[in-house]
């Protein structure tokens, strides 16, 4: 009775205030978003949105120029994983301007439409061409928080994070630092928000690798599955860089790690609903849950070393993949340790006749740089922006996670080989 009152003593608009304030809606995941504006009323829109707590997570970058300036923007760049376009124009430039940025958008990103026609057909042909959503101006604050958020909660939109899983053809052939250099790359060169999960429970090396000390790590998930949601595990993660954040393994025995099947199904779900990229540091063993992530990943890279093992190793687990993955992209391999001092090794074009599929990357033996940055927790390009091992983990980087590629490479090992596969699977 109270409330009722109250309501028909306030104006109208503010009651809908009211009423949008008191709207559930769901907050947004770890996601890059960037919006091309035509107006400042909109543009100043977006910027409230972006300062709402439901959006809190997400990196939002706002410019003017509309879809001109977008085209021109990702001619040579990533696309994020939302764009906002704003246009004042009739609705067959709209749509011509959307046919000229297919052209130089990713896969994946999801598109907002900010418009002045009030037009059912446009809208029909908006959804027919991929776009998420239409709003027509003037917009709110609430109207942006509520598409955004809407891409991500609805009951049928798809998981925002892409899963990738990387794993050695044996134990010491340099998976896990592949894994953490692959992305800090994927953070850093392409803004990308990420998670590295280290999966070795006892003896994972990702805290040490990103010089962290995490007091609550995956362990504090694994072994309370009742308490997982996207809160806790939130929780959990330690915080690498603006865009990179860790769930850490334990790396201590004071337990025995024996876990079912499905024991990291429940976290992974959770990290796919909020982290656009996910990187697993798997083990080297064979276990049932190892099979399970592996056959679940969006992609597999394979590690392995230029010896007899390795090759067998590496063939075993990409024909399996293939075998049990038909409908997805072909598991991957690359080559390290290249080129260590009196050690006979097998040639990659070996490899690729045994595997049937080139390396997408050969990573060289350089244990002084390798050396330095596992004893001071960094990154390779940390220590050596330029060193040729750095280009070649963003190179993988653009490569597995099917981004647009940013630069040429100036040299480097396999980089043809990257180039024709980036183009074949971008």
């Amino acid at each position: 009775m109270i409330r009722n009152a109250l309501q028909s003593a306030i104006p109208e608009s503010a009651a809908a205030e009211i009423s949008a304030r008191e709207e559930h809606i769901a907050p947004a995941p770890r996601v890059s978003i960037q919006a091309f504006c035509e107006t400042v009323e909109t543009a100043g829109a977006i910027q409230a949105a972006g300062e709402d707590r439901r959006l809190v997570k997400a990196h939002l970058k706002i410019q003017m120029g509309g879809m001109t300036a977008a085209a021109e923007a990702y001619r040579n760049a990533p696309t994020p994983n939302v764009i906002i376009l704003e246009s004042e124009n009739r609705s067959d430039q709209i749509l011509a301007g959307l046919d000229s940025l297919a052209d130089v958008c990713d896969a994946g990103t999801r598109v907002i439409v900010i418009g002045r026609h009030n037009d059912v057909l446009l809208y029909r042909e908006l959804v027919r061409r991929g776009v998420s959503d239409y709003l027509i101006t003037p917009i709110s604050t609430i109207d942006v928080v509520r598409s955004i958020c809407g891409l991500f909660s609805a009951p049928d939109a798809k998981p925002v994070g892409r899963v990738i899983a990387v794993i050695g053809a044996k134990g010491g052939v340099g998976a896990s630092t592949v894994a953490h250099n692959i992305a800090w790359a994927i953070a850093r060169d392409l803004s990308l928000d990420s998670v590295v999960a280290d999966l070795d429970l006892p003896f994972g090396t990702a805290g040490l690798d990103y010089n962290q000390d995490p007091p609550q790590g995956i362990a504090d998930a694994v072994f309370s599955p009742e308490r997982i949601d996207n809160a806790f595990i939130d929780r959990l993660l330690s915080k690498c860089s603006d865009n990179l954040s860790l769930l850490a393994a334990p790396a201590t025995l004071e337990r025995v790690y024996d876990f079912g099947v499905d024991a990291f199904d429940a976290i992974l779900d959770s990290l796919r609903a909020t982290v656009p990229c996910i990187v697993l540091d798997v083990p080297h063993q064979w276990t049932g849950w190892t099979q399970r992530i592996l056959l679940g990943a969006d992609d597999i890279l394979v590690v392995a070393a230029p010896d007899l093992a390795n090759l067998r190793n590496a063939k075993n687990l990409v024909d399996l993949m293939r075998a049990a993955r038909s409908n997805d992209r072909r598991p991957f391999y690359c080559i390290n340790q290249i080129g260590v001092p009196k050690r006979p090794e097998i040639k990659s074009s070996d490899f690729a006749k045994a595997l049937d599929d080139e390396p997408i990357a050969v990573i060289p033996f350089d244990p002084q740089m390798f050396g330095t940055a596992a004893n001071n927790g960094q990154m390779i390009a940390e220590v050596s922006t330029n060193h040729k091992a750095a280009e070649i983990f963003r190179q993988l980087a653009q490569l597995l996670t099917g981004r647009a590629e940013i630069k040429k490479p100036k040299s480097g090992l396999f980089h043809p080989i990257l180039g024709k596969l980036l183009k074949r699977n971008a």
